[in-house]
């Protein structure tokens, strides 16, 4: 008898591996943290986690962080001898906050899986 493969456990670890990898270069490594957080999303949805929206609100400032980080990177940065001034990095913000959010939210959920 084949064993069933359980892909919503596989895409929810596959999205912890990603968040962390991810945080060893926050610019190239972005792209593998939105991924991973989209697969964190998707995965707690499937299995009708109560922790869902917490993952979903986390995915979307992580994306809307990362998309002006590439913006800002386009244009040459800001601050110093660019044009923008350094005011414009607070719409950065979002993707450490949701990255670090995701992080604790991992940790509570595994030292309450350990009580258990």
């Amino acid at each position: 008898m084949k064993k069933k493969i359980n892909w919503v456990l596989i895409t929810y670890l596959i999205g912890v591996v990603a968040l962390i990898a991810g945080a060893l270069d926050p610019l190239e490594g972005s792209v593998a943290i939105v991924a991973g957080n989209i697969a964190l999303a998707f995965s707690t949805f499937l299995s009708k986690d109560r922790h869902f929206k917490i993952f979903l609100s986390t995915a979307v400032m992580i994306i809307a962080g990362v998309s002006f980080l590439f913006y800002f990177s386009s244009l040459g940065g800001f601050g110093g001898t660019s044009t923008l001034s350094w005011w414009w990095g607070l719409l950065i913000l979002p993707y450490p906050i949701g990255w670090l959010i995701n992080i604790i939210l991992l940790i509570i959920r595994w030292q309450h899986k350990k009580k258990i």
